[in-house]
């Protein structure tokens, strides 16, 4: 190691101050550059306001106790999104009323969980051997970074980075008794009710521990977590099947995002169609919010659902370029946006260069925990039309492996 390198390598040690210390400074400096940023934007885009849905749905909730009417006009219940970032929201404006106050509490909460998620990154990236210089650097710059402050978001980026962190420590443990388990589902089942696209992660992480370690206790440890995630998902799906007499994962919009990204004119992302009017949505026209309110928001949704797959069905070649493109999108970025695809792929290039720089030096279950939700997590993406926001989730594991890129392996 020279000079140059010994240099860079101590000052993020002595910056580190341990795991601990990493995280309260790291921590403060988020919540003062969200803080900052929160305090400069536009009053009226951080008032409760009903233009999102899971805004939207937080307000219902907050005047009237009912999880419903998401779109451009009340439809009745719904599902169209998943039940934990809007109850939160509700919550606050309950108390607080539908006030700019409790705007800008509800968009505080939501950066104290990216601050608790950039600060717990010196102590992750320990657990999975990417070294704790590593953390420092990735939670550093992401913490410098400013976001819109979102539950959906920030919530389901600091829950993976968790469970993360929970499957390594039973990967790890001679011993995990029942109650871990069946506690690690449920803190999974709370996760996907938070994002549901966290499933696909976590079903990595089970069936790599099923072939890597197999043996009778290993099974077991499976299905008490799997067991777990049915009890947590239970209450939701029993609400759903009362409310629409149907059974379906969390969320009921999966045929209207499929719809939306595969119709004719339909390109690989949502910006680029936006301002054309082509995307049927009840969100934006009155007449599909008229269409949920008569036919029922489970049955628009079928019918949005079997619209896409006759058109995918008509346009193989078609439907098969828009998967590509969008896969090209989510590791590349925007290319109708150069500035911000130039940071996308450099973020992407450095990351693979952290994973082929650490691969080596890492565990079996270490490899796992970091690769699987790399090759998971956007799958559900390559299918519905692209926009940036999907990959904020993930993109501190990105940082994370960009950071390890520039420090180099742990051991060095």
């Amino acid at each position: 190691m020279n000079d140059e390198s010994r240099f860079r390598h101590a000052s993020l040690g002595r910056l580190a101050l341990g795991p601990g210390g990493a995280f309260v400074l790291i921590f403060c400096l988020s919540l003062v550059v969200q803080s900052f940023f929160l305090a400069k934007a536009n009053p009226k885009a951080v008032r409760p306001h009903t233009r999102w849905e899971v805004q939207a749905v937080a307000v219902s909730l907050a005047e009237s106790g009912r999880f419903a009417d998401p779109y451009v006009l009340p439809t009745g219940p719904t599902a169209h999104v998943a039940p934990i970032p809007p109850l939160i929201s509700s919550v606050v404006y309950r108390v607080l009323g539908l006030t700019l106050t409790a705007g800008y509490v509800d968009r505080t909460l939501s950066a104290l969980f990216f601050a608790a998620l950039w600060g717990l990154l010196p102590w992750l990236a320990g657990r999975v051997g990417l070294g704790v210089r590593a953390g420092v650097m990735g939670g550093i710059v992401g913490a410098l970074i400013p976001k819109w402050p979102s539950h959906g978001t920030s919530l389901t980026a600091l829950a993976l980075a968790l469970l993360m962190a929970a499957f390594l420590r039973r990967w790890s443990a001679e011993r995990t008794g029942a109650s871990a388990a069946l506690l690690l589902g449920l803190g999974c089942g709370a996760a996907i009710h938070v994002q549901p696209v966290v499933l696909a992660v976590v079903a990595g992480w089970m069936l790599f521990e099923l072939v890597w370690f197999g043996g009778r206790r290993m099974r077991a440890r499976t299905a008490l977590t799997a067991l777990g995630i049915v009890i947590a998902c239970l209450p939701w799906a029993w609400r759903n099947y009362r409310t629409f007499d149907a059974v379906f994962l969390i969320r009921s919009n999966l045929g209207l995002e499929l719809r939306m990204g595969h119709h004719e004119g339909a390109t690989a992302a949502m910006d680029r169609m936006d301002g054309r009017g082509e995307l049927l949505h009840p969100r934006l026209l009155e007449a599909e919010a008229r269409k949920v309110r008569e036919m029922g928001e489970v049955v628009y949704m079928r019918r949005a659902g079997r619209e896409a797959s006759d058109w995918i069905r008509a346009h193989p070649v078609r439907s098969a370029e828009l998967v590509l493109a969008r896969a090209a999108l989510w590791w590349l970025g925007p290319f109708h946006d150069p500035l911000l695809a130039s940071l996308v792929i450099a973020l992407t290039v450095l990351a693979m260069v952290g994973v082929w720089r650490s691969y080596p030096l890492l565990s079996a279950p270490q490899r796992a925990a970091v690769l699987i939700p790399l090759l998971t997590y956007p799958l559900v993406y390559y299918l519905v039309a692209y926009m940036p926001a999907y990959r904020e989730p993930i993109d501190w594991l990105y940082l994370l492996l960009a950071a390890a890129a520039v420090t180099g392996p742990a051991g060095d």
